[in-house]
């Protein structure tokens, strides 16, 4: 990420530190597979993150081993080279000139390292607006924490990919998209694009509009012919800033399509019109 400037809320202190786009290197990356990942659990009660990280990490996560700790220990326990961390981040990007936040899941090293944003970045993905309710991403959190940890996999075995944008790496899947089908919410697509019949004028491969029950039952049945849209917007929020629209396999967790936008008149949030084109290519 470039330019972009990260709020962490430790121990009930809003923290801003700021970043200018750190690309991790083939040290970085080995030195992550030495480490044991501290999983940072939210202080609020009332969030089902806890629970479902949790759940998840005993799941998915195999490549290290890895304990849970609260945002006071993340404090204490972050500048110990020993450790890496997986934690959700308020993010903002000064280029965007608007006050919208984002909620990213990042995955970073630990390490004498003054500022947060200093920590090494081995992988971070969008998961919502900061002010979204968790519903929204909760039950997508199994395959994103997947997609972290085969890209840690993914960058040690390539480092050649390694690049300040390296999901360009993951568009050179849109190709097999078209031998899945791809399942879209109603609500996420853009107005010129949210009916059947105005999908398939556009898009000739297979897809289904579905419910977020459906989205979820594919990812816990690693469902091989499924891949879904998981789009990062407003929501009500009233901030128009970026629409992310990432395509994720629900049996691999590979990117298929990475991509965003910035919202507008003729380019509202959700996905586009000019997305269809784009894995019709």
């Amino acid at each position: 990420m470039k330019n972009v400037m990260i709020s962490l809320l430790v121990a009930g202190v809003c923290l801003p530190v700021f970043s200018q786009g750190y690309v991790p290197s083939r040290e970085d990356v080995d030195a992550f597979f030495t480490t044991k990942t501290l999983v940072v659990l939210e202080d609020n009660p009332l969030m089902e993150y806890n629970k479902i990280i949790k759940k998840v990490m005993e799941q998915e996560w195999t490549i290290t081993e890895f304990d849970f700790i609260s945002n006071k220990e993340f404090e204490e326990k972050r500048m110990d080279a020993q450790y890496s961390f997986i934690y959700t981040a308020q993010v903002t990007f000064e280029a965007d000139k608007t006050d919208a936040a984002y909620r990213f899941l990042h995955l970073s090293l630990g390490g004498d390292y003054f500022r947060l944003n200093e920590m090494p970045d081995i992988a971070s993905v969008p998961l919502a607006y900061y002010n979204v309710e968790e519903d929204r991403y909760a039950y997508k959190l199994a395959i994103l924490v997947r997609f972290i940890q085969n890209h840690a996999k993914l960058v040690k075995e390539h480092p050649e990919i390694i690049s300040a944008n390296v999901f360009k790496h993951y568009n050179d899947n849109i190709k097999d998209i078209r031998d899945k089908t791809l399942y879209l919410l109603e609500e996420e697509l853009a107005p010129t694009v949210n009916t059947e019949a105005k999908i398939k004028k556009v898009y000739p491969y297979k897809f289904e509009l579905v419910t977020p029950e459906e989205i979820e039952a594919a990812i816990k049945d690693r469902d091989p012919n499924v891949v879904f849209l998981h789009k990062v917007g407003p929501e009500g929020t009233k901030l128009d800033a970026r629409s992310y629209k990432v395509i994720i396999g629900a049996a691999d967790a590979n990117f298929y399509y990475f991509d965003y936008h910035k919202i507008s008149n003729k380019s509202p949030d959700g996905f586009l019109e000019t997305d269809f084109k784009s894995l019709v290519k």
